[in-house]
């Protein structure tokens, strides 16, 4: 069975003419300097569109032009596009479940009061655990990060309060590979990449495609800029590899997951997700915590985190990457918008919050009956 995006009641399409502005908000940006190039792409009721702008990166006099197959660096969209998908397909294949603790799968973890934090609470980032931790403090490489984090206390009571915790998607990762027996890159080209025709799509890039990376930040230790290797401190220092950060992809490939999700988690090779992991994914599960409102994974709207801008619907949701990167999904509309940038290649400024919001809304004033 194929998937089809449905054809809404209306048919919906863009004017030419505003989608042509949503456009130039990319190239405002690139104007000011807050971005060297971007790579666009969105589906609107089954058709896709695609823009690119400015350049990869601009080191020397190398500029080289942003082309629809430059891959960047998708930062924490690793853990909407791998970690997410992953851990909802054990769900349901009845191997783990929302409420298992996690220690019950990881027993090292228990440590530090850990012991009753659950898969759900890692998802929705309401587990008690830190935000981040310098690498240093945790361990050298893969095995000495994974015992610190094992070593580490809460510090909130677990589903109080959301802490965004890239911790919590290092220890789903974990998990992942644990259940599968297999590594995260393993699992996620096999499972997500492969049926769903990412072929740009993972981690550690080959060195064959380092000529269609966008550079990320200067790397003092080094002195060059960063390409081809993750940007995140703790996912380099798990070797490239993580349930945090780590993936590399196209904007032609995050499309193709975004209508996974349209889709209902049907994919052209057959069904990758449940319709009740679908749905139960993009509902909130932070209705007691104020100003917050986190699916499983996703950002929803409402969310002090939300990115979605002023006109995209109630129901739709999304994720944003710290190197400049976002993905949403408008199910409302049969809309998915994919924003991909190297923002910090000048620096980590926060700019790029105004152009994700700016872009979202003139690319819904964009779409007509």
């Amino acid at each position: 069975m194929r998937r089809q995006i449905k054809e809404t009641d209306h048919s919906l399409t863009f004017d030419p003419e505003r989608l042509n502005a949503a456009w130039k908000v990319i190239d405002t940006e690139i104007e000011r300097g807050v971005i060297p190039g971007a790579s666009a792409a969105v589906t609107l009721n089954g058709r896709r569109f695609f823009y690119t702008s400015g350049v990869r990166h601009k080191i020397g006099e190398a500029n080289p032009l942003v082309t629809a197959d430059t891959i960047y660096d998708c930062a924490s969209l690793t853990k909407v596009v791998v970690t997410l998908p992953l851990a909802l397909m054990l769900i349901d294949e009845g191997l783990i479940d929302l409420e298992q603790p996690v220690a019950d799968i990881w027993p090292s973890f228990a440590a530090g009061g850990k012991g009753t934090i659950t898969i759900r609470q890692l998802l929705t980032h309401t587990s008690g655990l830190p935000s981040y931790a310098v690498p240093a403090k945790l361990g050298k490489e893969k095995e000495g990060i994974l015992a610190g984090i094992c070593g580490l206390e809460k510090t909130y009571e677990s589903g109080t309060r959301t802490v965004y915790s890239c911790l919590g998607f290092i220890t789903l990762g974990r998990i992942v590979e644990i259940v599968t027996g297999q590594r995260l890159e393993e699992a996620a080209a096999r499972r997500i990449f492969q049926p769903l025709g990412m072929t740009s799509s993972g981690y550690m890039p080959a060195e064959g495609m380092l000529s269609r990376i966008a550079a990320t930040e200067l790397d003092p230790a080094s002195g060059e800029f960063r390409r081809g290797f993750v940007h995140d401190e703790l996912a380099a220092a798990l070797g490239g590899v993580s349930g945090n950060a780590g993936l590399f992809a196209t904007a032609e490939d995050l499309l193709s997951y975004g209508e996974l999700w349209l889709c209902g988690g049907m994919s052209d090779n057959g069904r990758l997700l449940s319709q009740a992991a679908v749905s139960k994914a993009v509902r909130s599960h932070t209705l007691q915590i104020p100003n917050a409102s986190r699916g499983l994974g996703w950002v929803l709207r409402g969310d002090s985190s939300d990115a979605g801008g002023d006109w995209l619907s109630d129901s739709s949701y999304g994720h944003t990457g710290f190197t400049g990167t976002s993905l949403w999904v408008d199910p409302e509309r049969e809309l998915v918008v994919v924003l991909l940038t190297n923002r910090v290649h000048f620096g980590r400024n926060q700019s790029i919050a105004r152009l994700r919001i700016r872009l979202h809304n003139a690319i819904a004033a964009a779409v007509v009956e």
